[in-house]
C-alpha cells in the first residue's frame, strides 16, 4: 500500500503549515521564559489537511 507523503497533502488553511507554536506568557523567577505550546485544532498538529472524496447523494447508484 503506498504511503501518503506530506508534500502531496494540502497545507492547513488555519495554521498555514505551522501547526505548533510557543506562546510566551512572561518570565519565571529565575529569568527563564514561561511558554505554552499550542497545536492547531483544525489539523491536530500535522500542518496538513486531508481532502475527502466527492460526496454521494443518498440513494444514488
Amino acid at each position: 500500500m503506498p504511503e501518503e507523503h506530506a508534500q502531496d497533502m494540502p497545507i492547513c488553511g488555519d495554521c498555514d503549515g505551522f501547526p505548533t507554536v510557543a506562546i510566551t506568557t512572561g518570565n519565571n523567577a529565575d529569568g527563564s521564559r514561561a511558554t505554552l505550546t499550542v497545536t492547531c485544532p483544525a489539523c491536530k498538529g500535522t500542518g496538513h489537511t486531508v481532502t475527502r472524496g466527492p460526496a454521494h447523494a443518498k440513494g444514488a447508484a
